[in-house]
């Protein structure tokens, strides 16, 4: 009687249990409808200068509002106004924050084969200024939101989807006055952004790299003076002289290297699936000639993988005379530092007044990024495991990666707060990254659709209602 029982309740229970695949949202329908939605994001001009991000905000809200999900604009400034929504759970788990920014870098229209806001498609990638940062994490996260919403998902947390102004530089407008003004409206335990990627090597899947952690920009100003003179009599104290040689000790100058527990276990598990001569480098870090490799090599993710371990110092900008028969009486050169969290730059200061060695030159603090320093999202988070298993599902050929982004996004504001942020990022090749804030910005269609599976099964696993 007993073994009846047994088998009755095993077969009551395998008839009650979901079948594989059984209410599976179709990702390629979801895919095409964001593609949709990021092509009428991209025709929306947000570049910043001026930004006027609150036309993208609008358009996001009417979107919301056809479908009943209460949304508002809030703005520091009546144009550069981000967009807040709200899918309500139970409570018995702190929210999640899905976030993304509206804003966009200027273009050069000359430089491109298409026009950056018609959002064009060809062979088989959308082109256009945001393509890949960031309206493309914008129409993502709010497809993942619709999906909730419209299959009245059970939800454990509140999801928060934020579309934020201001993040390409600039006033506070954006997520900085958010905290400052609106925190309770967008606090939560657990955000993603951009920041990640999904890299593609050889026309496969490597890696699914998400953002732990990020460098802190930090600006220093080189300035030297002298005596303005005639050209046709050189001086010794001409300041473009000094400022250049300045400049060329800095450039050869490197800070130590130092691993955090992001980068560290960054280089261990890329080094389990790379190239044997690629794997002695990424295990063999803390050697001088390894490091002189990556620094000289004309190879873009090694130079990245340099910068991933040091305080890096790239001098971007000389200023300097106006005439050529004039001897300028001042030049200066500003300094794009990204600091290690936890580095301090009037350390760095002080070692760069030792390196440059010349009493003459003024070395001063440049804030033109207000970002915030903020520690690393833990890596035993319930949502980088949630990532790591979506992971698994939908490539399964590849590994996660946690990873320290050597520019800067707004998670620094939230980490800072204390809220665990994982930055993701959407499917493509180091040539499709390098595009970003460049020309011919693009983004991979087929792989988009992957990228929508991996954030919706994440987001249902760490906010879905749990039996």
């Amino acid at each position: 009687m007993k073994m009846n029982l047994a088998f009755f309740a095993i077969l009551i229970l395998s008839l009650a249990a979901p079948l594989p695949g059984q209410n599976v949202p179709d990702f390629i329908e979801a895919r095409d409808e964001a593609v949709r939605t990021l092509q009428a994001l991209i025709r929306i001009d947000t570049s910043n200068p001026p930004g006027n991000e609150t036309k993208v905000a609008e358009h996001l809200k009417a979107i919301l509002d056809r479908e009943g999900i209460p949304s508002e604009i809030l703005a520091l400034e009546p144009a550069r106004g981000s967009l807040l929504a709200r899918l309500r759970g139970n409570g018995s788990k702190r929210p999640l924050l899905l976030m993304a920014h509206t804003d966009v870098v200027g273009v050069e229209r000359d430089k491109w084969t298409v026009d950056p806001f018609a959002a064009t498609i060809r062979d088989g990638y959308v082109y256009g200024r945001g393509a890949s940062d960031d309206k493309d994490d914008v129409a993502a996260m709010l497809q993942v939101l619709l999906m909730l919403h419209r299959r009245r998902v059970p939800l454990d947390r509140d999801v928060i989807f934020l579309a934020a102004s201001g993040e390409e530089g600039g006033p506070p407008v954006g997520v900085p006055f958010l905290v400052e003004q609106h925190w309770p409206k967008i606090e939560a335990e657990i955000a993603i952004n951009e920041g990640g990627a999904i890299h593609v090597r050889d026309s496969k899947v490597q890696y699914v790299a998400i953002q732990t952690a990020e460098k802190l920009p930090r600006g220093i100003r080189l300035v030297t003076r002298g005596v303005s003179g005639h050209g046709s009599v050189p001086r010794p104290d001409n300041p473009l002289a000094r400022i250049g040689a300045a400049v060329a000790k800095v450039a050869e100058y490197q800070p130590p290297m130092r691993l955090n527990e992001t980068t560290r276990a960054f280089f261990q598990r890329l080094a389990r699936i790379s190239p044997p001569e690629e794997a002695r480098l990424l295990t063999n870090l803390e050697d001088p000639a390894v490091q002189e490799t990556l620094r000289n090599s004309t190879n873009r993710s090694y130079l990245t993988y340099n910068s991933m371990i040091r305080t890096s110092i790239s001098p971007n900008i000389i200023r300097g005379g106006f005439r050529t028969n004039v001897i300028p009486a001042e030049a200066e050169a500003i300094l794009d530092v990204r600091l290690l969290p936890g580095e301090s730059r009037e350390e760095l200061i002080e070692e760069l007044r030792r390196v440059i060695n010349d009493p003459s030159v003024e070395i001063l603090p440049e804030d033109w990024a207000p970002m915030t320093p903020s520690p690393p999202s833990r890596l035993d988070s319930e949502l980088f495991r949630a990532l790591e298993n979506a992971q698994a599902r939908v490539f399964p050929e590849a590994i996660t990666l946690p990873t320290m982004s050597t520019g800067a996004t707004d998670s620094s504001h939230l980490r800072a707060k204390g809220m665990q942020v994982f930055g993701i990022g959407s499917v493509g090749s180091d040539t499709d990254r390098e595009r970003a804030h460049g020309h011919d910005e693009r983004l991979w269609i087929e792989g988009y659709g992957k990228f929508l599976e991996l954030i919706y099964r994440a987001v249902v696993e760490v906010a879905g209602a749990q039996p």
